[in-house]
């Protein structure tokens, strides 16, 4: 299970959903990867990811189990990322 977030340096909620996403690579291990909107095209029109940023998808290996689009409080993705499977209280 991994998290790929795809935001760009112009996006406003991926300025605000920073802060919230380096709080939980601080405090859980887990897989992600991070892609740019704009330096890394080929690889985020793979994903889909629409015109609203940023985009975190939830992955299985190569399925799509998940995503959320926007801006999140901490909890709400924090919860969402356990749902998933991607952390739990364990892996902290």
């Amino acid at each position: 299970m991994k998290v790929i977030k795809i935001g760009a340096i112009w996006c406003g909620g991926c300025l605000v959903m920073n802060k919230v996403w380096n709080k939980l690579k601080d405090n859980y291990h887990f897989d992600y990867e991070e892609l740019d909107y704009d330096m890394d095209e080929d690889e985020v029109s793979k994903y889909e990811p629409g015109k609203i940023l940023p985009v975190f998808i939830f992955m299985d290996g190569d399925k799509e189990v998940d995503r959320l689009t926007g801006e999140f409080s901490y909890d709400e993705l924090h919860n969402k990322m356990i749902e998933v499977g991607i952390i739990n209280e364990e892996n902290n």
